[in-house]
């Protein structure tokens, strides 16, 4: 258990990474930054269609699965509709602090279900598990780079924007812990689990990463989502 937790730690912690690139460099230019997005929706992608899905599936059954998925999706959709309200007119200043706490909350709720499929990886036998650790991690890089650039942008200190993004990165092994005991008291759930991580990622993939990688250069974001996906795609066999 230490183990899976120290992992779903280090997956988190990539946020952080990202905020400290941009607090050393600056925010990355529109050209890597697609290609950073699109990466990181390639390994979710591939990990949702070749690892979590196919194991809900095997284990639950097509209705198991498609509860679980829809409920991901769902979860993810009401989230979303929460923390993307309209921003009031403020200062430059202030818009940018508002700015960035709101994409620090979004990515903190979204880090709990994160952390809950963490769990579910683990919980069966093969590769799911170091899989869904290396897609989180990789995603969670230009998650901290959205946080910190609006906050240090808006006057917030190095210091303070790098602890906030450090409280952000511990709701990832807080959600893997709730998962790791929710499979201890109730195994059966282990397939509505993998379908309902499937379905908060994918939504995470569609609405919010290849639409903002998309939009700053579509090659690049090809280039990045379908090398994403291959990677995922040879380390399964790998694994």
């Amino acid at each position: 258990m230490a183990g899976i937790l120290f992992l779903a730690f280090l997956a988190g912690f990539s946020t952080c990474l990202g905020a400290a690139a941009v607090l050393a460099w600056g925010r990355p230019g529109r050209r890597l930054f697609s290609l950073l997005l699109g990466l990181a929706a390639g390994v979710m992608l591939a990990v949702v269609a070749l690892d979590l899905l196919p194991e809900a599936f095997l284990h639950g059954g097509p209705g198991r699965t498609l509860t679980g998925l829809a409920a991901g999706l769902l979860l993810m959709h009401a989230l979303d509709l929460f923390l993307n309200g309209e921003v009031a007119a403020a200062p430059p200043g202030l818009l940018y602090l508002k700015m960035g706490y709101l994409i620090a909350a979004g990515i903190a709720l979204h880090d709990l279900p994160e952390g809950l499929a963490i769990a579910a990886g683990f919980a069966r036998p093969g590769s799911t598990g170091p899989l869904l650790v290396l897609a989180i991690a990789l995603h969670n890089i230009p998650e901290g780079m959205a946080t910190a650039a609006p906050l240090f942008a808006g006057g917030l200190s190095p210091r303070r924007v790098l602890a906030l993004n450090g409280l952000v990165s511990l709701v990832t092994p807080l959600g893997c812990w709730l998962g790791i005991f929710m499979l201890q008291a109730l195994p059966g759930y282990l397939p509505l689990l993998l379908a309902l991580a499937a379905g908060a990622m994918a939504y995470v993939v569609t609405q919010k990463l290849l639409p903002a990688c998309m939009a700053l250069s579509l090659p690049l974001a090809a280039a990045g989502c379908g090398g994403g996906f291959l990677l995922v795609a040879a380390l399964n066999l790998l694994l």
